[in-house]
């Protein structure tokens, strides 16, 4: 049986605010490195997710399109997320980068375009190609990805709408100083690769004693403690079980003293 068949269609995920009137998922679905993308990437649209994750470093646009044809969803129901990486970060090269995304995603619009990594451009000349890009009604919002707290004041300094940043945070890798800068400036903070684990015996222990509390399992707790602190997570996985279950995390309210706990345990 196919994805479709055997998912099991859950309530959409709490939304964060970006710019304007535009709305993210708190829950996305991540595409990086999967084995049958758009598989998983439909699986993960019948389960209930509404926000996808890709790059064009991913090489599979044409795969996360398909899925999303293939749901039968409204497209303004989708969050799509994509980034600009290496040449196409050249200002002279945006547009056509966006205009090809647009073609390989069969969509008419991005709803979050980001700079994927710095790679020697100047990020400024970069977001203002990609705003004539948001001005044309082809993005609807602008955000970098790994950037400092030096990187993103200067991406705010541009005077330009930069609303997210998309940083590996975890249990083992925590950039404290970049997810506070941002929230403080309201810029809304996406955490990769949320649910590692750190390889401390005291901080596995910990996990383990919540996810027995709370009848769950050590990837929901360390999604729920994600979004407890108020960003956005993005897991990927192939298996449809995970996908489902990293998805039921929205179901799960860890206290604040738990939350706390888990803070601490660096």
């Amino acid at each position: 049986m196919t994805g479709v068949e055997t998912a099991t269609i859950r309530p959409m995920s709490k939304t964060l605010p970006l710019i304007d009137d535009i709305h993210i998922p708190q829950m996305g679905f991540g595409t990086w490195a999967l084995k049958d993308a758009k598989q998983a990437t439909l699986h993960a649209l019948q389960t209930g997710y509404r926000h996808l994750d890709t790059a064009d470093y991913y090489h599979n646009h044409i795969e996360v399109g398909q899925a999303m044809q293939a749901s039968g969803l409204p497209r303004g129901e989708i969050v799509l997320v994509t980034k600009l990486y290496g040449h196409t970060l050249e200002p002279k090269n945006v547009g056509p980068a966006v205009d090809r995304f647009l073609k390989e995603l069969d969509t008419d619009y991005i709803d979050l375009l980001l700079i994927h990594w710095l790679s020697g451009i100047p990020a400024e000349d970069s977001l203002a190609a990609m705003e004539q890009a948001r001005a044309a009604g082809k993005v609807r919002a602008l955000g970098v990805s790994n950037f400092e707290v030096d990187d993103m004041q200067a991406a705010l300094a541009t005077g330009l709408p930069v609303c997210n940043n998309q940083i590996e945070y975890n249990l083992e890798e925590r950039t404290d100083d970049v997810s506070e800068f941002c929230l403080a400036n309201g810029v809304t903070v996406t955490a990769y690769s949320p649910v590692k684990v750190s390889g401390r015996a005291e901080t596995r222990k910990l996990v383990a004693l919540l996810a027995k509390a709370y009848d769950s399992t050590a990837e929901q707790i360390t999604l729920a403690w994600l979004m407890a602190k108020g960003f956005i997570v993005i897991p990927r996985s192939n298996n449809p079980k995970h996908i489902e279950s990293n998805f039921r995390s929205l179901e799960l309210t860890l206290k604040k003293e738990d939350v706390a706990a888990l803070d601490a345990s660096t």
